[in-house]
């Protein structure tokens, strides 16, 4: 429950009943936020929340361990340093320590320990953890300044803040040190924090323009797509917070004008921010934290009354920052999770979640993702499906993208339709699923984006087999309604923009390329062997038929002149036609990744691609000529890659087609030429520079370096 009023409410009963009764105020509290679930129907599915939380994260200490049982190393030359201040509270300390062996990451680390002179004799308890730097003050300094003092001291690379009344789950500092390792402009990465109860406690921080400040996400539940992907924020809180030791030292440390304790993670965030880096959330890093187990949780007593004070502090010396950057409090809470008051907010909607080493349109959705990305832009993406799909979700999220997967997404559109921006809508039936919703929840420019020409890629198979001219006729139809609610339509070959305008004249339709590369191949020598590279995703039907056609009318011809040569079909979700045409000197390599996808490629003589049926540009042709590999293609093969006939063979007659992959897989001169000529073509056609230029001036988005 996120309602203002609850806050307030769930502040006045703690700082008035925890003191004498706590248990009392505690189930007052729990028993008005169920009584609001239940008011607002929202309880089943707030159980239903609970119960899938607890399956996936749960307390791994809960008893007291035993020092002698806690085991952490202590290398000569750690990577990071874990610095856990505490006061007292030995039990909290051993707890968190005995979770951090139980969850050791990949990279070196020490352990400093400080106790800040608390009259507490079970301090001794620590002397007896082999692995730990135990550093005792001999007067109180406070968090802030014990903070400053361990880091002091510190010979790790990185410094990981962590409060004692934290337990770290497996997988948290690697996730942390993925940020830095990724994001060259990151300054600050901090976790994901949560309940004892496993409810969410922070998914990082929003600074609003009155300097106060809200931890995202609050008793949500974290399994939410919201709170799953890495984001720049505002701030994250100390109780878990990394950073480089070089810049934390540079800047003097924490401020401590903010001392003893608040704020001063806040000001490090904003301060680190004036040096051009960003503080990241990272979500799988995932930490429990026993809220206010350090300073208590009465804003009017103790160290906590200091947070009120310390926040007309940060106010003040950040008043120009906060006007300019920041919402008003509680306000366009979409753009104030990932500092978002100057970036567009971009809608993408295709089929599924991309999965790029399986078919072409993946890696073309992908291309598109990562230069909307680096404009700037906060993106957001539904598949619609409504499904994460695992490891492929997961890689978006990390990249960056968050990805709206479940079965509530009108109920998303409905709250944060006035925050999008730009809406891009892929694929006939996609667009049919979506426009009206689209249309009815935002005011914002939607652009259509087809892939390709499916009603005329259909056409073309009704004029080859006779069959599916119904199914046809229905995707012309998707395709011109999307077209006619659309703002701008997109397609990947001039070939294409032209069929739009000769069946709808007032459309507006512009071509935009259709995968951006880094990296090329480099003009080489012939690879060993006479292997012969077929590519497909043959959940896609023209590429079976592509198949069948290659390995019945042309691969014989080849064999009869090469008998040495060998063909590899390598492919996603091969059917079991295709499974069967493997056998002698054809190999079947099903779902590979895309590393192997590459080595097939770098040791292929000869790469082909026979398509008799299809529309638009194919990016497995864009991947030959990237990769240098000569290619021989069809027309449909070489549609809306101008020129290719000059540097490729294009047939569609199956005697010509084998002649011509016969004479690559023999002249070593012909192949050279080839390859150097096909790594020009992929430079000037599919840089990425010449993408991002393309798609960024058709969405009209301009690139963002931060206000």
């Amino acid at each position: 429950m996120k309602a203002a009023w609850f806050e307030d409410f769930r502040a006045w009963v703690l700082r008035h009943g925890a003191a004498d009764r706590p248990l009392l105020a505690r189930a007052a509290v729990r028993l008005v936020r169920m009584a609001w679930w239940l008011g607002t129907g929202s309880l089943v599915a707030r159980l239903r929340a609970s119960r899938r939380r607890v399956r996936h994260f749960t307390l791994p200490v809960t008893g007291v361990p035993d020092p002698k049982d806690i085991h952490l190393p202590n290398p000569a030359a750690p990577l990071v340093s874990v610095i856990i201040p505490t006061y007292g509270q030995v039990s909290l300390t051993l707890r968190c320590l005995a979770a951090i062996a139980r969850a050791l990451p990949s990279v070196p680390l020490e352990i400093i320990v400080i106790d800040d002179a608390a009259p507490d004799p079970d301090i001794v308890r620590l002397t007896e953890i082999g692995g730990i730097r135990l550093i005792r003050h001999t007067r109180n300094q406070g968090f802030l300044l014990s903070c400053n003092a361990a880091a002091a001291t510190a010979s790790g690379a990185f410094l990981m803040f962590l409060n004692n009344d934290t337990q770290v789950l497996p997988g948290w500092l690697d996730a942390l040190l993925k940020i830095f390792h990724t994001r060259p402009d990151a300054g600050l990465a901090g976790a994901m924090l949560l309940y004892p109860d496993s409810s969410l406690q922070e998914a990082g921080g929003i600074v609003w323009d009155d300097g106060s400040a809200w931890n995202a996400g609050r008793t949500d539940d974290p399994m939410k797509p919201e709170h799953n992907y890495v984001r720049e924020v505002d701030y994250c809180s100390a109780a878990a917070l990394l950073v480089r030791r070089e810049v934390f030292i540079s800047l003097g440390g924490f401020d401590p004008r903010y001392a003893p304790a608040y704020y001063e993670d806040t000001d490090l965030a904003f301060r680190i921010r004036a040096l051009g880096l960003k503080t990241f959330y990272a979500p799988r890093a995932r930490i429990f934290h026993q809220e206010g187990a350090s300073h208590g949780t009465d804003p009017a007593s103790g160290v906590k009354a200091r947070q009120r004070a310390n926040q007309e502090v940060f106010r003040t010396r950040w008043a120009d920052l906060l006007a300019r950057d920041h919402f008003p409090n509680g306000t366009h809470l979409l753009r104030a999770r990932e500092r978002g008051r100057h970036r567009p907010v971009v809608l993408v909607i295709d089929h599924a979640v991309p999965q790029p080493d399986r078919d072409g349109g993946s890696r073309n959705l992908l291309c598109f993702l990562e230069t909307l990305l680096a404009s700037g832009a906060l993106i957001k993406f539904r598949p619609d499906d409504g499904l994460l799909c695992g490891e492929y979700g997961a890689a978006l999220q990390q990249a960056g993208v968050h990805v709206l997967c479940g079965d509530d997404f009108s109920d998303w559109l409905h709250a944060n339709g006035a925050d999008i921006d730009l809406v891009l809508v892929c694929r006939p039936i996609v667009a049919h699923n979506n426009l009206p919703l689209l249309r009815r929840h935002t005011r914002a420019r939607i652009v259509y984006y087809g892939h390709d020409l499916h009603g005329l890629r259909l056409r073309r198979q009704v004029a080859m087999t006779g069959k599916g001219q119904q199914e046809a006729a229905r995707m012309e139809r998707l395709e011109q309604d999307a077209w006619a609610q659309a703002d701008l339509v997109l397609y990947p070959s001039a070939e294409e923009i032209a069929e739009v305008a000769r069946l709808a004249p007032g459309v507006r339709a512009q071509q935009v390329q259709l995968v951006g590369f880094t990296c090329f191949a480099e003009p080489r020598l012939p690879p060993p062997g006479l292997r012969v590279l077929f590519v497909a995703g043959f959940s896609h039907p023209p590429n079976e038929d592509a198949a069948m056609w290659f390995t019945r009318d042309i691969w014989p011809l080849i064999r009869k002149q090469c008998p040495a040569a060998t063909l590899d079909i390598v492919g996603s979700n091969p059917t079991e036609t295709i499974k069967a045409l493997a056998g002698d000197a054809i190999g079947m390599h099903a779902n590979v990744s895309a590393e192997a996808l590459a080595e097939f490629y770098r040791t292929a003589r000869v790469a082909v691609v026979p398509l008799r049926v299809g529309a638009g540009v194919k990016v497995k042709v864009a991947e030959s000529l990237r990769d240098g590999v000569p290619l021989v293609t069809t027309p449909i093969g070489a549609q809306g890659v101008p020129g290719l006939d000059s540097i490729a063979d294009v047939t569609n007659d199956a005697e010509t087609f084998a002649t011509a992959v016969v004479r690559l897989l023999r002249d070593d001169t012909l192949w050279q030429s080839r390859c150097r000529a096909q790594i020009a073509q992929a430079r000037a056609t599919f840089s990425q520079a010449t993408m991002q230029a393309t798609l960024l001036a058709a969405l009209d988005i301009r690139v963002s370096s931060g206000p």
